[in-house]
């Protein structure tokens, strides 16, 4: 699911998490990471809600 990601999948999967379950912006997002001292970009964020939040969805579904 994550291969060819450049980041951590943690930090990929905390990071939907935050955009899921808190409904933070995406900028937002990328703040609270840069204070955790994880640079992400809040274009990469959006990239990632986009394909493993529907992934997520499905899996806990079941």
């Amino acid at each position: 699911m994550f291969k060819g990601c450049h980041f951590p999948s943690e930090v990929a999967l905390e990071t939907v998490r935050y955009y899921l379950a808190y409904k933070l912006s995406y900028r937002e997002i990328e703040e609270i990471q840069r204070e955790r001292g994880i640079t992400v970009d809040h274009t990469t964020i959006n990239r990632w809600v986009l394909k493993f939040a529907p992934i997520l969805e499905h899996k806990a579904r079941r």
